[in-house]
C-alpha cells in the first residue's frame, strides 16, 4: 500500500490544505511547530480514526487536541491510497454529530462498505495499536540507557508472547493478578451451603403447603353459610307467620271468651244444658193445669175451712173417728182448718212452682240470650238458633285445634332455628378457622416465594462463583502462558523476530553488528566476530538502530510479507550522529521497497540523500501547507 496524496478540510491548525507523495522515499520538512506531527496524527486517524473521549479524558485527547482552529464544522478531510493496484478514497468527518466515513472505489468508480474484514484487507492486518508500533516510528521514549534497556526487553517479550508492542507484559501479568485478586473477593463461599439448606426448607414448606389441612374450603362453608342463612330467614318467616296466625287466631278466641277447646266444650255442654233445660222448663212452664189445681186446691181448702162440701164431711168423719163418743166441735173445727191450710198450701205450692218455672225459664231465656247474641249477633232463642250456636262452637273448636297444631308446629319451628342457629354458628367458626388457616398457608406461601427468589438469587451466585472460578481458572492459565511464553522466548514468533531482526541490525549498523539475539531472560545482545555485547554496553545511537531494527523486524512480520505499508518516520534519527544517519538513509532505501515518509525538522537528512545521490520526493511544509 502506497500513500498518493491528503486533503484536509479542517484539522489542527491546517485548514484547506493538500500533500501529494510519491513512490519510494518521501521527505516531510518542517521547523518546530510548522505542523509535521499535526500531519502525521491526521494520516494515522485517517487510517483508524478518531474517537472523543468521555468524562475528564476529553479534555486533553486527541480529538480535542486537534479540532480545528477555523471552522470548527470543518472537522476531517480525505486521503488517497492505493493498494493492489486500486486507487480508494477515505472520507472522514470526525464531527461528533456528523461523524462519517466513506470509502470510495476510484478505480472502479463504486463505494465500498467500509467493513472490519475490508479494513483489516487494506491495512494489511495492523490494528491502530500495531500501526503506532511498527510503522510509524519515533523516538525511544527512555532518555536513560537503563530505561532504553527496559524498553527493548520488555518490546521483546511482547512481540514473543502476542506480537503487539502495546502490550506490556509485566504490566499485563499484575494486571492479570489485580484481576484475580478481584474476582476471589467476589466468590461467595458460603452460597452453596445456603442455597442447599434454602433448598431443603423450599421442600418441607411445599410439603406442608400441600397437606389436607390447608386444602381450601373457605368457599364451600361461605357458600354453606349462605345456604343456612337463607333457610334459617326462611324458617323465621315462616314462624313470624305463623305465630302472626295464632296470634290473631288467639285474639279471636280470647274475643269469645275461649282459652282452648276444654273452654270450648265446657261452653258447648253448658249450652247444650242450658238449651236442654230451657226447653224443659219452659214446657212445664207452658203446661194450663198448674194453675187450675192450685184454684181447686185453695177451692178446697176454703170449703174446708167452712165445713162444708166433701172436704167437711172428710173432716166431720176424721173427728168422729177420733171423739166417737162424743163430738168435739173445737177438734172438728181444728181438722177443718188444718185440711184447709193443707189444700192452701198445696194450692200455693203449685202456684210457687208455676211462677219458679217461669223465673228460670226466663233466667236460662237470658243465659242463653246473651250467648246467642255473643256468638250470633241475634239474641232469638230458636233450635235453629242452637244449631248456629254449635255450628259457630265447632268452628271455635277447630280453630283451637289448628292453634295447638300451629303452636307445635312453631315449637318445632324454633327447634329447627336453633339447630340451623347452631349450623351458621359452626359454619361461622370453620370460616374463621378457614381463614386463620389461609391466612398462614398466604404466610407460608409468602415464605415460600422469598425462598424461591432467595434460592434463584443464590443459584445465580452459584453460576457466578462457577462463572468466576472459569475465569481465575482461565487467568491462572494465562499467567502460566505467559511464564512459559517468556522462558521459551527462543521458540515461535521470538525465533523469527530474532532472525528478521539480525537480518536487519547488521544493514542498519553498517556491518558493525552481524546479528542480535535474546535469551530466555529477555537479555538482548548484539552479535560481532570476537563475542556477544550486552545491549547495555553500546551507545544511545546504537540501541536506537537496534530498536529501528526490531520495529521493522516487526512490521514485516505482522504483515506477512504481502503489500508492505509505508515506513513512517517522525524525528526518528535524532540521536543518529552523520555516519550512522547516511547508513540508516541508504540502507533503508535499498532494503524496504515500500513507501517510506520520513518527517524531519532538519535539512541533514536532505543533504546526505542528495550525497548519497538517494532519489526522493521533498514535501517543505512552508510552502505547500502555508
Amino acid at each position: 500500500m502506497r500513500l498518493l496524496d491528503l486533503h484536509i478540510d479542517g484539522f489542527g491548525k491546517f485548514h484547506d490544505r493538500s500533500v501529494s507523495f510519491e513512490d519510494g522515499l518521501n521527505l516531510v520538512y518542517g521547523k518546530n511547530e510548522a505542523g509535521k506531527s499535526t500531519l502525521h496524527t491526521f494520516i494515522r486517524c485517517m487510517l483508524f480514526g478518531l474517537e472523543r473521549g468521555r468524562g475528564r479524558a476529553a479534555r486533553n485527547d486527541l480529538f480535542s487536541k486537534y479540532e480545528p482552529w477555523q471552522n470548527k464544522a470543518a472537522y476531517g478531510g480525505r486521503l488517497r491510497l492505493e493498494k493492489d493496484g486500486i486507487v480508494y478514497r477515505l472520507e472522514r468527518n470526525f464531527r461528533k454529530e456528523q461523524r462519517s466515513f466513506v470509502i470510495v472505489d476510484e478505480t472502479h468508480g463504486k463505494m465500498v462498505e467500509p467493513t472490519k474484514a475490508f479494513l483489516d484487507s487494506l491495512l494489511c492486518g495492523l490494528t491502530e495499536t500495531t500501526y503506532n508500533n511498527t510503522i510509524s516510528i519515533g523516538q525511544l521514549k527512555s532518555a536513560t540507557e537503563g530505561g532504553m534497556v527496559a524498553e527493548l526487553r520488555n518490546y521483546i517479550a511482547n512481540m514473543n508472547t502476542s506480537g503487539n508492542m502495546a502490550l506490556n507484559i509485566t504490566k499485563a501479568t499484575a494486571y492479570l493478578k489485580g484481576r484475580r485478586r478481584d474476582f476471589e473477593r467476589q466468590l461467595s463461599p458460603d452460597a452453596g451451603k445456603t442455597y442447599t439448606s434454602l433448598l431443603s426448607e423450599i421442600r418441607n414448606i411445599e410439603r406442608e403447603v400441600n397437606a389436607p389441612e390447608y386444602e381450601n374450603q373457605l368457599l364451600a362453608y361461605q357458600n354453606m353459610r349462605s345456604q343456612v342463612k337463607d333457610l334459617l330467614s326462611e324458617k323465621q318467616e315462616e314462624r313470624e307467620a305463623l305465630l302472626q296466625k295464632i296470634a290473631k287466631g288467639r285474639q279471636a278466641l280470647e274475643g269469645a271468651q275461649f282459652t282452648d277447646e276444654a273452654s270450648i266444650q265446657s261452653y258447648r255442654n253448658e249450652a247444650r244444658g242450658s238449651y236442654h233445660e230451657y226447653c224443659v222448663v219452659k214446657t212445664a212452664g207452658e203446661k194450663k193445669f198448674r194453675p187450675v189445681l192450685a184454684a181447686l186446691w185453695f177451692l178446697l181448702a176454703i170449703l174446708t175451712g167452712l165445713g162444708v162440701g166433701f172436704p167437711g164431711q172428710i173432716a166431720r168423719t176424721l173427728s168422729q173417728t177420733l171423739a166417737p163418743s162424743a163430738v168435739d166441735h173445737s177438734l172438728y173445727l181444728t181438722i177443718c182448718f188444718g185440711a184447709a191450710a193443707l189444700f192452701a198450701a198445696v194450692g200455693a205450692a203449685l202456684l210457687f212452682w208455676q211462677r219458679s218455672l217461669k223465673r228460670e225459664t226466663a233466667m236460662i231465656g237470658k243465659i242463653l240470650q246473651e250467648m246467642f247474641s255473643r256468638h250470633l249477633g241475634d239474641s232469638s232463642i230458636s233450635e235453629e238458633a242452637m244449631q248456629a250456636l254449635e255450628a259457630r262452637l265447632e268452628e271455635y273448636i277447630r280453630l283451637s285445634q289448628v292453634l295447638a297444631r300451629s303452636e307445635v308446629t312453631v315449637q318445632e319451628q324454633a327447634a329447627e332455628i336453633a339447630s340451623l342457629q347452631d349450623r351458621e354458628q359452626n359454619c361461622e367458626s370453620m370460616i374463621s378457622q378457614q381463614q386463620r388457616t389461609q391466612w398462614e398457608l398466604e404466610k407460608k406461601l409468602d415464605h415460600l416465594a422469598q425462598c424461591k427468589d432467595q434460592a434463584e438469587s443464590l443459584r445465580r451466585t452459584l453460576e457466578e462463583n462457577e462463572r468466576i472460578r472459569q475465569e481465575i481458572t482461565a487467568i491462572d492459565l494465562a499467567l502460566d502462558t505467559m511464564t512459559e511464553l517468556s522462558a521459551t522466548i527462543r521458540d515461535s514468533f521470538g525465533l523469527y523476530l530474532n532472525k528478521a531482526a539480525s537480518d536487519l541490525v547488521s544493514g542498519i549498523t553498517g556491518g558493525i553488528y552481524s546479528s542480535m539475539s535474546v535469551d530466555e531472560d529477555l537479555n538482548i545482545f548484539l552479535n560481532t566476530r570476537t563475542k556477544l555485547v550486552p545491549v547495555e554496553q553500546v551507545s544511545s545511537g546504537t540501541m536506537d538502530q537496534v530498536y529501528l531494527a526490531l520495529r521493522l523486524a516487526a512490521a514485516k512480520l505482522l504483515q506477512g510479507g504481502g503489500d508492505e505499508m509505508p515506513l513512517i518516520f517522525d524525528d526518528s534519527f535524532v540521536l543518529y550522529d552523520d555516519d550512522r544517519l547516511r547508513t540508516a538513509l541508504t540502507w533503508l532505501a535499498r532494503a524496504y521497497s515500500g513507501q517510506i515518509i520520513i518527517f524531519t525538522c532538519h535539512q541533514r537528512e536532505m543533504q546526505m540523500l542528495n550525497q548519497c545521490q538517494v532519489p526522493y520526493h521533498l514535501v517543505d511544509m512552508e510552502k505547500t501547507l502555508i
